[in-house]
């Protein structure tokens, strides 16, 4: 009789704390109840700062108020109780309260990873394309990445808290730590948790590596970009990003540390989780205020109490404290504005000619016709209350003379009938080696998968098993995938000009997207067919008939059609009037978004919803889908054990391929990098060709139904 799992006898653990020595605690409970102190005045001060002052408006300080608030309540989940233990020579915490601090932990530190990324977007755009930052960052947008943020962090804890709720602990009880931890407890559990300790380094420890490694990649390519700017320019920049950065790796670096590994807990562990759980949100604060003028110079003013422009200005008014302000934009012509209690006059000249006015009539002329995007800045200006138009408005016009030369490249408009495609390199000697490693590249993906196919398709046995018909049909699609990017690329690697036509474009675009919102379907029924297998294999043979394979199947041809024309549909009827340089080797969505001649942020946002949003759902679902499997192996044999995690790693090993590098792609806001091409190079061509190296090397069944056809077919050669 198999034995049954031990009982969960552990009502309440206890807590070691960082020292048992009295005198040291006595010196601890004074130190961190100052910085606990600290933390959470330093904090709660900038985010009144920021919310009072009406100059602070820009996105970067309405995602530092969102920071500066989870670092003051991550402080109050892990310091108080520490502080208050440091007095108790007995310290405990109850089963439940440890599992609700273990949540609201990682809920937190979840939600503050996914500010720093779009932090560090922010910045991106602010220099890399200062132009569009106001159209680019509006209110929309940041309060949709907010949410993002939140919704991640709960996603990240939930996937964690699932897994531990489910533990048995019948003791010790003991935890070498100031607080409830995953690792901790993972080490105390009755059970088997090294797949469990799998499943936290991939969703806590590896996920930190991915967004830290992304993260610096931003920050180099922020830096690369300030080459072009001024002095001043760099200046500013380097302090904001600087203090970003400093950030990032006070938070990230122990992080890394501490949740990077297998299942194991070392003494040092306390202090590094000090760094990221308690000094972290304390010097946050600090390296916000002291790096940045415009923070100080608000809280001086709100220190000491003085009134500020806009005060005055609300004083003088007839209506209070309320500024009256009104925009209508006439369009292409003029922008006509009326300020009350205010004065603005500003000009600008390009070649002797007046391009600008602004007097006291308060009407802004464009002899020339504006983009859209002008005219929506302008509107975003017009809410952001008088002082910060004013000041913003002196600024933005600065930028009118470079909108204005590029009006008279768009003037004569003519429709784009071609696109020229820049590849990945224009060196001469590198386009040749890279037609001839994608060319062997190529012939191995296809000969590779189209052998897979021809392989399982003369084999009954393995045709029998719907593990191998769907994996006849991932090969199908690897191969077609390939077929519709790669050639074109091997092609153009010939030839110093690269162009492909616009009903080409559209075609690989249409054909790239179907092939891939099927593979994602597919390999999402590849993940149920294997949840079924290990988790209710007396079921197998009813649950997975060939009727619900079929259905599958169907949904997967379905959905990837249904994706792509969605997406073709509104990519079809976009304005391309030049220029017409693709910085790719293939066309894909966010490049063509950058020329064309509209304004493309809803658009944009359409396709973070329907292949970003949807990848990051998907692959959720299947890390979440495999930690259950791999959870659900603790009750089989050795042998069993072995041979469903041979099958899952080759499975998770391709999910992971694919969607990681689309995910990086199309889960942020409608924005082309120049590093996009090494991107789309992992799941557009190394993908496919790395599938069946994975799925015949890591399966016997599969390498003997080889070995059988090659017989067979050598065996019809010697008989002719």
């Amino acid at each position: 009789m198999d034995r049954l799992p031990p009982p969960n006898n552990v009502t309440e653990f206890i807590l070691l704390g960082l020292t048992q020595n009295p005198h040291l605690q006595k010196v601890l409970f004074i130190v961190f109840l100052f910085i606990f102190l600290f933390t959470v005045l330093a904090n709660l001060l900038i985010v009144i700062t920021i919310s009072l002052s009406p100059t602070l408006l820009a996105p970067m300080y309405f995602f530092l108020t969102y920071l500066s608030f989870i670092d003051a309540s991550y402080t109050f989940v892990t310091t108080p109780k520490m502080i208050i233990d440091l007095l108790c020579q007995r310290r405990t915490i109850s089963w439940g309260s440890c599992l609700t601090q273990l949540f609201v932990e990682h809920f937190l530190g979840g939600s503050e990873i996914l500010f720093f990324i779009v932090m560090a977007y922010d910045r991106y755009v602010a220099i890399c394309k200062p132009l569009h930052y106001m159209t680019i960052m509006q209110q929309g947008l940041c309060r949709l990445l907010v949410m993002v943020a939140w919704i991640g962090g709960l996603l990240h804890a939930t996937v964690q808290i699932l897994f531990i709720v489910h533990l048995p602990f019948c003791g010790p009880n003991v935890i070498d730590h100031f607080m409830c931890d995953l690792f901790p407890l993972l080490k105390l559990a009755c059970s088997d948790t090294y797949r469990l300790g799998m499943v936290v380094a991939a969703n806590s420890g590896a996920m930190c590596l991915l967004i830290f490694s992304m993260l610096l990649i931003s920050y180099t390519v922020i830096l690369s970009s300030l080459k072009c700017h001024g002095t001043e320019g760099r200046h500013k920049a380097l302090s904001t990003c600087g203090s970003h950065f400093t950030v990032v790796v006070l938070f990230f670096v122990p992080c890394i540390f501490t949740y990077m590994r297998p299942v194991v807990t070392y003494p040092v562990d306390k202090l590094v989780t000090v760094f990221f759980a308690i000094l972290t949100p304390m010097f946050n604060p600090i390296i916000y205020t002291v790096r940045n003028t415009e923070v100080k110079n608000v809280m001086r003013s709100l220190l000491k109490r003085r009134s500020t422009a806009y005060d005055n200005l609300a004083a003088n008014s007839s209506c209070g404290s309320k500024y009256y302000m009104d925009f209508k934009v006439e369009t292409g012509i003029s922008v006509i504005f009326r300020m009350t209690h205010a004065r603005i006059k500003f000009d600008a000249k390009m070649d002797g000619k007046e391009i600008v006015s602004i007097g006291d009539g308060g009407e802004a002329k464009l002899p020339r016709p504006q983009p859209q995007e002008m005219a929506q800045s302008l509107q975003f200006l017009a809410g952001r209350g008088p002082e910060q138009f004013l000041w913003q408005l002196q600024l933005y016009m600065l930028t009118v003379v470079a909108f204005t030369f590029s009006l008279e490249i768009m003037q004569n408009q003519s429709f784009v009938t071609e696109f020229v495609l820049l590849g990945l390199s224009e060196n001469p000697n590198v386009q040749k080696i890279v037609c001839v490693v994608f060319l062997f590249s190529y012939i191995a993906t296809v000969g590779g998968n189209l052998l897979i196919v021809v392989t399982i398709g003369s084999s009954p046995a393995l045709l029998g098993s719907p593990m191998y018909f769907f994996l006849a049909f991932l090969s199908f699609l690897d191969a077609c995938f390939s077929t519709v990017i790669t050639p074109k690329m091997i092609v153009d690697s010939l030839y110093e000009r690269k162009t492909i036509s616009f009903e080409g474009c559209m075609t690989q675009l249409f054909a790239e997207h179907f092939f891939a919102g099927v593979e994602v379907i597919v390999l999402t029924a590849m993940a149920y067919d294997r949840y079924v297998a290990i988790c209710k294999p007396l079921h197998y043979s009813s649950t997975m008939n060939w009727r619900l394979c079929g259905i599958l199947m169907g949904v997967a041809w379905t959905g990837g059609f249904l994706h792509s024309m969605i997406q073709i549909l509104f990519t079809f009827q976009l304005p391309f009037c030049g220029p017409n340089v693709i910085d790719h080797f293939m066309c894909d969505l966010y490049p063509l978004l950058e020329l064309a001649c509209t304004d493309t942020y809803v658009l944009g946002l359409l396709v973070v919803a329907n292949s970003g949003f949807i990848c990051i759902v998907i692959f959720s679902l299947l890390l979440v889908s495999y930690g259950v499997i791999l959870f659900s192996l603790r009750t089989h044999s050795a042998e069993g054990q072995r041979k469903a995690l041979s099958t899952c790693g080759a499975h998770i090993a391709v999910v992971v391929l694919f969607f990681v590098p689309c995910i990086f792609v199309y889960a942020r806001p409608p924005s082309a990098l120049p590093f996009d091409k090494m991107v789309a190079i992992f799941y557009t061509i190394l993908t496919p060709l790395l599938n069946p190296l994975i799925y015949t090397f890591r399966n016997k069944e599969v390498k003997n139904a080889m070995r059988k056809v090659w017989d067979r077919i050598m065996g019809v050669c010697n008989e002719r």
